[in-house]
């Protein structure tokens, strides 16, 4: 699925993308890459030219590169899905680096053990007592390198992490960095070997994004800048720097509280989400918990588009992303071959639009 195109000043989502016929013939949209600036805002201005450096080591992956953006500004973690080769660990890599936060990777295998997530008790012989040692959880930006290859007992040390933002080894709890944030990734294809996330870990992530195979073009310039001697280790060389950081993060979000939503479109999202509850092809509809993380996410993207109001297309925009995972299909909707996204477009196109 190629990368839909942003709207100009002036255009709405609803021209960009047009109505599902029904609930079987709709189309997926990704997260929008950044709309330009209306009004001018040095925090926003810094945190929309984090794409361009991330650019210059991912090719494409531009809406991606917005809902981690948008998934720090609101506070919450992001599931990436997409096949191996498609430059999810490089993409993470590189928004930490233009973004000056630390970030550290962990393979999840099926060995891993709790401890090696969030820490353990070591005992020091010259002391005589136990020391912590900090797992790489402590950290700003976690990347969950293929989180469903391990036990759900490892998947559930994260738990505490992503809610809390802290850590509890002990009968100690130790709090995490600030910003914290965990970007997990998993294959979308491969399921051998592999331990489904519960709904009650899923439902931690604030968005689920997919991160597509490139198309002709952007492959062919992947290829190109490998044949220039692009090295993906070497983030430096590739020109990527720091050019935002937690101040900008923080004044980024308090201005996003700040962003007005009328009740109307309150009362949208919550219709919205309780569509998802009677639509047929699903067994599992979206929680209390899926309406903040639509809310949260809008207000996000409004402010990113330089709005300090959230439209209905603002809400149209991020709920696949922020809604996806939060749902299940009956068995025999996935013997049809129903996709989620699917349905949730036709949600989108059903339910009706405040004005």
């Amino acid at each position: 699925m190629s990368e839909q195109p942003y709207p100009q000043p002036g255009q709405s989502w609803s021209e960009e993308t047009p109505q599902a016929p029904n609930e079987y013939q709709a189309q997926p949209q990704p997260v929008p890459a950044a709309a330009p600036v209306t009004a001018p805002d040095p925090a926003r201005a810094a945190l929309l030219a984090v794409r361009a450096e991330v650019a210059k080591a991912v090719v494409g992956q531009d809406s991606t590169v917005t809902g981690i953006l948008i998934a720090l500004l609101a506070r919450g973690h992001v599931l990436l899905e997409g096949v191996p080769g498609v430059a999810k660990t490089l993409l993470v890599r590189a928004l930490s680096t233009a973004l000056s936060l630390d970030t550290k990777r962990v393979q999840f295998t099926p060995d891993l053990m709790p401890g090696d997530v969030t820490g353990s008790l070591i005992y020091d012989a010259h002391s005589s007592e136990f020391t912590f040692r900090e797992g790489p959880v402590f950290t700003n930006i976690l990347l969950a390198d293929e989180i469903n290859r391990t036990p759900p007992k490892t998947q559930a040390s994260l738990l505490e992490a992503m809610e809390e933002r802290q850590v509890s080894v002990d009968g100690v709890t130790r709090p995490l960095p600030a910003p914290f944030i965990v970007a997990a990734t998993q294959n979308p294809v491969e399921y051998e070997g592999t331990y489904p996330l519960p709904e009650a870990q899923l439902d931690r992530f604030l968005l689920k994004l997919s991160m597509p195979l490139p198309n002709r073009e952007e492959e062919i310039e992947v290829v190109r800048r490998h044949s220039k001697g692009f090295d993906p280790r070497d983030l430096a060389a590739a020109g990527v720097h720091p050019v935002a950081g937690v101040a900008e993060l923080d004044l980024a979000r308090a201005a996003i509280s700040g962003v007005e939503i009328s009740p109307e479109v309150l009362a949208y999202i919550v219709d919205v989400v309780r569509a998802t509850r009677s639509a047929p092809s699903f067994q599992l509809g979206v929680s209390p918990r899926g309406a903040t993380a639509l809310l949260n996410t809008s207000r996000a993207w409004a402010w990113l588009s330089g709005r300090d109001f959230v439209t209905p297309d603002d809400v149209k925009a991020l709920t696949l992303p922020a809604l996806r995972h939060r749902v299940g299909l009956r068995p025999e909707a996935q013997m049809d071959g129903v996709q989620v996204d699917d349905v949730l477009a036709s949600i989108l196109a059903t339910v009706p639009v405040p004005r």
